[in-house]
């Protein structure tokens, strides 16, 4: 990225501080330091919910690495990931391009923090690409038309939409979005997502539901088979639906968490046949 390239994105920022972000918060779960008092006051609100909110980004953050070493073992090159978040280490280019330095990765997020660190997801090998998109993940055409210009929808591409999918409503198109993403894929492409669940904890479901609601946001959880819905007509890759600690442990370290009961969230990869 030139240096007018990486003025003209820091102009662009435009970041309200006034209301908490789901990335943002994110980011305070995972111990970054790109947030705002708005969204450590709402995610402290959370873990007076389920103490093990932060646990969660945590676990899901870790299913990301796993998935990315699966699909480059398994000779996948090419990645889309919608709802990137604020960068951390390793980022999914990392881990790929470790594997396979000619991979190409597009990143999307609609979050203008993360367009002001947009260049810590643009170090890509010399053999192969990162790009970001700045673009909101229920604007399918919109993240098609830019990723064309770096991936080729003709070979297989990874899309991944991680801990993203239970901020967009049914109302506002969640399983059109993911059809539609999804049909663009040439054969052999994966999906990769995964999903907060209020299965294991329906009373503390409503409160965080309602704390979203009062901010302004979403959050719409779905149960196991809600969220096996999405991946209607692909063939899944073996555990299939899974907690999301326990798709393949052993492709990486496990994350302690507080407790026995289960992170309430859920995971899966498949292929399009």
């Amino acid at each position: 990225m030139t240096g007018q390239e990486a003025a003209d994105r820091q102009a662009a920022v435009q970041i309200d501080t006034s209301k908490p972000h789901p990335a943002r918060m994110y980011d305070w779960f995972l111990g970054g330091k790109d947030n705002y008092p708005v969204d450590e006051q709402m995610a402290e609100q959370l873990l007076t919910i389920d103490p093990r909110a932060r646990e969660f980004a945590q676990v899901n953050r870790a299913f990301m690495r796993r998935a990315i070493r699966w699909l480059a073992a398994n000779g996948v090159h090419q990645y889309l990931d919608i709802g990137t978040g604020i960068p951390t280490e390793p980022n999914l280019h990392q881990i790929a391009q470790k594997a396979a330095p000619e991979s190409r990765i597009v990143y999307c997020d609609n979050d203008p923090i993360v367009l002001a660190h947009a260049e810590a997801l643009l170090r890509s090998t010399p053999e192969g690409i990162t790009e970001y998109i700045q673009a909101d993940a229920r604007t399918p055409e919109v993240i098609l038309e830019h990723a064309a210009k770096f991936l080729d929808f003709d070979k297989p591409v990874a899309l991944s939409l991680l801990a993203l999918l239970h901020f967009v409503s049914d109302e506002d198109g969640a399983y059109e979005l993911v059809d539609h993403l999804v049909e663009r894929l040439a054969p052999g492409s994966y999906v990769v997502l995964s999903q907060t669940t209020g299965d294991f904890n329906p009373g503390g479901a409503d409160e965080a539901q309602e704390l979203y609601k009062a901010r302004g946001l979403i959050l719409a959880l779905r149960t196991r088979e809600q969220f096996e819905r999405f991946f209607h007509g692909l063939e899944f890759v073996e555990p299939g639906v899974s907690l999301t600690a326990e798709w393949h442990p052993e492709l990486g370290e496990r994350v302690p968490v507080l407790g026995d009961e289960p992170i309430p969230g859920y995971a899966a990869m498949a292929r399009k046949p």
